[in-house]
């Protein structure tokens, strides 16, 4: 079956508790269409670049997703009928990756990334 990634961002007065309830209730979904959940990540309360339904900051959640079409559909029915959700996104993707995502990983960790100070740079 194909492979999605589905990240979705909740109200910011929801608790943790209710945003796994979320993720639950959206697994079973996908269980009822045929579909599964490799793996899910919750990134965190962060702050939104504008306000969305009058709110300043979303409780962020990512799925990977190896299910049909009809059941990514059904899932995406059920992310704009809730009325915690205010936003998500279903992308196609080639595979999934293993360990944490980049929003996961800290920043720096990468050497090659990592900005030079100017002062250090001999001429």
């Amino acid at each position: 079956m194909p492979l999605y990634e589905s990240t979705f961002v909740t109200r910011q007065d929801v608790s943790r508790a209710d945003v796994n309830k979320l993720v639950e209730t959206f697994t079973e979904v996908l269980k009822q269409h045929g579909g599964k959940v490799i793996k899910h990540e919750y990134w965190g309360l962060r702050n939104l670049a504008y306000k969305i339904k009058k709110n300043r900051k979303g409780h962020y959640v990512m799925l990977a997703i190896d299910a049909s079409h009809e059941a990514i559909k059904e899932l995406e029915r059920n992310m704009h009928i809730h009325e915690d959700v205010i936003r998500n996104l279903t992308v196609h993707v080639d595979s999934i990756e293993e360990g944490p995502s980049a929003m996961m990983q800290k920043p720096g960790r990468d050497e090659e990334t990592a900005e030079v100070d100017p002062l250090d740079v001999v001429a």
